[in-house]
């Protein structure tokens, strides 16, 4: 065994996963605001309807509203983010406050999504939404650079699936694909709302070679996967850990795919799986049981996400921490999810490369050298002990 195997079958602890290289490619910006700011932008915009105004209990409610059960619950927890997010200054500071805490968390790469025509209540354009929120993700990008932290981030313009307006956000996004914005996507209720319906907007962005992504295979499962990749030509698949359905594991532990499993492997289809989120919706009863230790396993194109941190109560570093625990991940199993994440980013191919050769794997070689010091100086102080 040499000791670079030794090295990467260690266990990693809590502050190497804080300072691994990370990269996030489904994460709300309406899901991720600090309580504390929750509580200054009400006070200063007039909104009146938070649960708590002291900033503890405010994030104890939130996750606490997500943990419930209840969709409306869980639902109401947007309502009261989005409530404080329709000024220009709000969402400047929201979308800059996003990008200090993901790099303070070690992430180096990030795609966050949001709604522009929900944030419109008080008087923005959708223009003027995307500017604003491009503006914070750079003041952002520059305060983490202050503080020693390297990040990029790339926006995700969202449609509603129930509304309909996919095809004016699809060309809203198209406009901004130089400035900012790397993609778009489709959320909301899987149910009752496929995603054949915005064919349109899928069409468009095939035509201008734009990228998009799919909230598909979270809770209304297969179906909702196919039309996603078959119908809409979906570049990766937002959630798609209904996947698990399509694949069969005998008592003996054999592994029989179905044909769309089989499809989404060979295809290596990404899929942004989002670990404490899934919990929360009911796809899975706990970690130790959630798909991804199988879809890891099989080699499917699988990612780590962090959905809404705010409601769940989490962070790159803590999704991490909680599939070490309950699976033994070690540094290589970091790296292999990090570095399918950035392969699947919307970014160039050329600077996908370049953040993978020149800045994550340098990063895990780093935290991987450490245990080799380590064990070289325990082994020099057993040995002048002896002596």
């Amino acid at each position: 065994m040499t000791s670079q195997t030794t090295a990467t079958g260690v266990t990693p602890s809590p502050e190497q996963i804080r300072r691994a290289p990370k990269v996030l490619l489904h994460d709300h910006l309406d899901g991720g605001l600090r309580p504390g700011t929750i509580v200054d932008l009400a006070r200063a915009t007039g909104y009146a309807h938070l649960p708590e105004t002291d900033p503890g209990k405010l994030g104890v409610w939130f996750r606490e509203a997500a943990d419930s059960g209840s969709l409306e619950r869980y639902l109401e927890t947007f309502s009261h983010t989005v409530g404080v997010m329709q000024t220009r200054d709000a969402l400047v500071r929201v979308a800059r406050e996003c990008a200090e805490d993901l790099a303070e968390d070690g992430v180096v790469y990030a795609e966050v999504r949001y709604a522009p025509e929900q944030h419109l209540e008080g008087g923005l354009t959708l223009e003027e939404v995307v500017e604003a929120v491009n503006e914070g993700f750079r003041e952002g990008e520059r305060t983490a650079r202050a503080h020693g932290h390297r990040i990029r981030v790339g926006a995700l313009l969202t449609a509603m699936r129930h509304a309909a307006r996919s095809l004016e956000i699809a060309e809203l996004a198209n406009r901004y694909r130089d400035a900012g914005v790397v993609g778009f996507d489709i959320a909301g209720a899987e149910a009752g709302h496929p995603p054949t319906r915005h064919l349109d907007a899928f069409e468009f962005l095939k035509r201008e070679n734009n990228h998009f992504t799919i909230h598909a295979g979270e809770a209304f499962g297969l179906p909702s996967i196919w039309q996603a990749l078959q119908w809409c030509g979906a570049d990766r698949l937002g959630h798609g850990v209904r996947i698990i359905d399509d694949i069969e594991v005998a008592g003996d532990g054999t592994v029989k795919l179905g044909r769309l499993a089989s499809y989404v492997r060979d295809k290596r289809v990404p899929l942004e799986l989002c670990p404490s989120s899934n919990l929360q919706t009911g796809a899975a009863s706990s970690c130790e049981e959630h798909p991804i230790g199988l879809l890891r396993r099989l080699h499917f194109r699988a990612t780590v996400n962090t959905d809404n941190r705010l409601m769940s109560g989490t962070s790159m570093s803590r999704e991490f921490e909680h599939l070490v625990d309950a699976f033994g991940y070690t540094l290589d199993d970091l790296q292999w999810f990090s570095v399918n994440a950035m392969k699947s980013a919307f970014i160039p191919f050329d600077e996908r490369l370049a953040m993978i050769n020149d800045v994550i794997k340098p990063g895990y070689a780093e935290l991987k050298s450490e245990w080799l010091f380590q064990q070289t100086a325990s082994t020099r102080d057993s040995s002048a002990q002896e002596g």
